[in-house]
Order: C-alpha cells, then structure tokens, then sequence
C-alpha cells in the first residue's frame, strides 16, 4: 500500500498541473505579468521593456493570442494583458476580454514605447517586464513555470507578496509537490487504489474542457485541420480517431480558439495529447467514469514524470511525453498495470525522442497525432509481446533508467539544438 503522505503528494501534482487556460501558455504567461504590471502601476504603463528566455520567444512568434482579434507575437500578449487588467484570473485572463477591450489592443501597441529582448538566463522559462507610468515603476519577473512570480518590485519596494502563488508545500524552494517522487510503479498503484474524491473534479474538468475543444476543431476550419484530415467524417477507425480528435484540440487551439484547455506540464497541447485519446478509447469501449478518471490519473502523472526530466521548455516536443501518457492510460484504461505500462512507455519513448520543439504553431497538431500514434505503437507491441530492449539506442535496462536517459538527452544533449532552433527562427542563423 502506498503511503498517505505518498498518496497526498500526487494528488497535490495534479491539482498543481490540471489548471485551465485560454490559449499557448506562453502568450499567456506574459499577459498574466503585463496584467500585474498594470495592476501594480495603477494606471496603464506608457513603455515597457520586455525581457524573455528564447525558448519563451520561440514559443509565442508564431502562435495566436486568444480575444485579440487573430494578432499574434510578444506585443500583442502584453497588450492583451495590460488591457485585461486581471491578473487574478492568470492564465485565464483573456476570456474576460470583450469586444470594446479587444478594440483597445492595437491602439495600445501603437501607442505604448515598447521594447523588446531576449534575456541572457540559465533559465528556459524566464520573462521581465519593466514598466513605467505617472512617475512610477514597476518591475515583474516569472520564473520556471507559467505563474510562479518571483518578483514584484514598485519604485524599489518589493510588493511580489500580493500577488505570489500560495505554497502547497513548504519543504520545496518554489512551494510546489515533488515531482521527484514519481515513478511509473507507485503512480501505477496510485491509479488503481487511490481514493478519487479530493482529484476527481480537476479530472472531469480535464475531460470537459479538453473534449471541448477537440469537438470545436473537427466542426470547423482551424490551422491546417490535421484532426479533420485523420477524421475523415468520422470514418476512421478508433485509433486513427484518437489520434484525429487530440491533432483537433491542438487545432484550434494554435489558431486561437477562445474556449478554455486543461493543460498538464504547463502545455494546453500537452493536456490535449495526454487525455483526449484516453476519453475517446474510454467512451467508444464504454468504460465506467471511475475506469475513465483511474485511466487518466495514469497517463497525466506518467507524462508528468517524464517531462519532469526534461524541464518547462526545452528542444524536445513535449508532444511525445504526452504521447507516452496516453499511451500508458489506455493501456491501464484495458487492464494493463505496472509490468505492461512500463514496457509501454520504454516502447514508445524509443519510437519518437529527439521529435524538436520549434516553437507553437500550426504543425504542432500534426506531431501530436505522431505522438499519441507512438504511444499506440508502444501499447500494441506490448499486447503482442514485442518490445525494445536495453542497449537499443537510448534504451536501458529499466523504465526508470530509460526516462532518465530521455531526460538527460532532452535536457542536456539538445541544448545547442535548442540555441540553433531559435537562432533560425529568429532569423539569425548564418
């Protein structure tokens, strides 16, 4: 039996991670600090001096801000969020924009000295704003994931109490669960035997929302309608429709659809990829809602421990930990357990690693449907007894061993990977 204290812990990591959000994270990340900054000035800033890790840049040029109107790129996402003016609602805020609001976004670009940098930062995930109005400043800095503000300074005093996360534990440095306590045989147990109550409505809001937006791209025309190609009217088979309805989520959501996504590892694509393939096995086979729930509970916490790994952003398509997630879900969804989801995710991570992240857009839709293909694969030769062994590629002996060997490929060895991506995008490439 797992431990209480065990137990509290991964209930504490999906609640940290099943959070809802409207559009890439990114953008929104830094609508949610142009939102405190704004706050904290007390009026809207005159200038504004932007400072951003490349992978923060890399993931917002291309993707649309959601209630702008179809802009996309940095200034929109700070305007966005000075117009917003609600840093309380997060990586929710731009739902609370209306038709007058989004009017004001453009003006205020125009309008606004705004200047933009990329921060030199060990840091993958790391964002600065500066800004001034009325004889004041206000300096904001978000660090290591989406909402962690780490400073909030006005005219040289530090205010970043009023407006830092609370902790959900205190013996971590940025307060959250240890993700360092996951691994694929305890978070097998904890799917099986944990007490839902406390995590089941984080997971039906998972379901709701994400189904949602799947639903949404395959009725209409988004990006380059990679689900609505594998769909086929509904046509396909059911693994191709798994794959169909996560690339629609993935859609519509790259081409700024306004609905809500429940992302996991601070990614709404990631959050796509590792439940909607689950719900769509879990309602074609008629599963019961606690199957569906345990299921999830498995491939959210399986695609979170390999992520963790890797880190917030990195050169690797988290699409393809999500993938795995999924993978590993719908095998626990059929009975599997700790033997067959291990062999699972060994299977499907040899298949895909090394997939690079070039940033949100439209083609991440189509490496999503590869990444939950991948974790398909990696369940069927499962089911029929074909498996990679250690010693193939980056394989070892030991699904622990394996992740740990993907975490240091991602991590580590894609670093000047990940230096080069950004320099091609940001067209500094020679």
């Amino acid at each position: 039996m797992l431990s209480t204290e065990l137990c509290r812990t991964y209930e504490n990591i999906l609640i940290e991670e099943l959070r809802p959000a409207m559009g890439c994270t990114e953008p929104i990340a830094i609508a949610y600090a142009a939102a405190i900054l704004r706050d904290a000035l007390g009026a809207a800033p005159e200038a504004i001096t932007v400072g951003l890790s490349g992978n923060i840049i890399k993931n917002v040029k291309s993707v649309i801000v959601p209630s702008t109107g179809g802009m996309h790129g940095i200034e929109a996402a700070v305007a966005a969020g000075v117009v917003a003016a609600c840093p309380e609602r997060k990586l929710e805020l731009l739902g609370t924009l209306t038709e007058a609001d989004r009017a004001r976004i453009a003006p205020y670009i125009a309008a606004c000295r705004m200047t933009v940098d990329e921060l030199v930062t060990p840091c993958t995930f790391d964002l600065s704003l500066r800004g001034e109005a009325e004889g004041h400043s206000v300096h904001v800095r978000i660090s290591e994931h989406h909402t962690n503000v780490v400073l909030v300074e006005r005219d040289g005093v530090d205010i970043t109490a009023d407006y830092a996360e609370s902790a959900t534990n205190a013996d971590t440095k940025d307060g959250r669960a240890d993700r360092a306590l996951l691994n694929v045989k305890d978070i097998v147990d904890f799917a099986a035997q944990a007490d839902l109550t406390r995590i089941a409505p984080y997971l039906r809001r998972q379901v709701e929302m994400n189904m949602d937006i799947a639903e949404e791209g395959l009725r209409n025309t988004y990006g380059a309608s990679i689900g609505k190609l594998l769909y086929r009217d509904g046509e396909a088979d059911l693994r191709t429709r798994a794959k169909a309805f996560a690339a629609a989520g993935s859609d519509a959501r790259m081409s700024g659809c306004e609905l809500p996504v429940c992302i996991l590892s601070g990614s709404g694509n990631q959050g796509i990829t590792a439940s909607v393939p689950v719900v769509v096995f879990a309602r074609e086979q008629g599963a019961s809602e606690e199957e569906l729930l345990r299921a999830l509970v498995a491939a959210d916490l399986i695609t979170v421990h390999l992520k963790t790994g890797i880190g917030c952003l990195s050169a690797y398509c988290g699409a393809i930990s999500a993938g795995c997630g999924s993978g590993a879900g719908i095998c626990f969804l059929n009975g599997g357990r700790y033997y067959e989801i291990a062999h699972t995710v060994v299977n499907a991570v040899a298949i895909l690693s090394g997939t690079i992240c070039d940033g949100a857009k439209a083609s991440c839709a189509a490496k999503i449907a590869m990444a939950v293909e991948a974790g398909l694969m990696g369940y069927e030769m499962t089911c029929t007894k074909r498996q990679f062994y250690g010693g193939d590629g980056i394989v070892t002996k030991g699904v622990e061993n394996t992740i740990r060997n993907v975490g240091k490929l991602a991590r580590d060895g894609m670093c000047e990977t990940d230096k080069e991506i950004i320099r091609i995008m940001l067209g500094k490439a020679e």
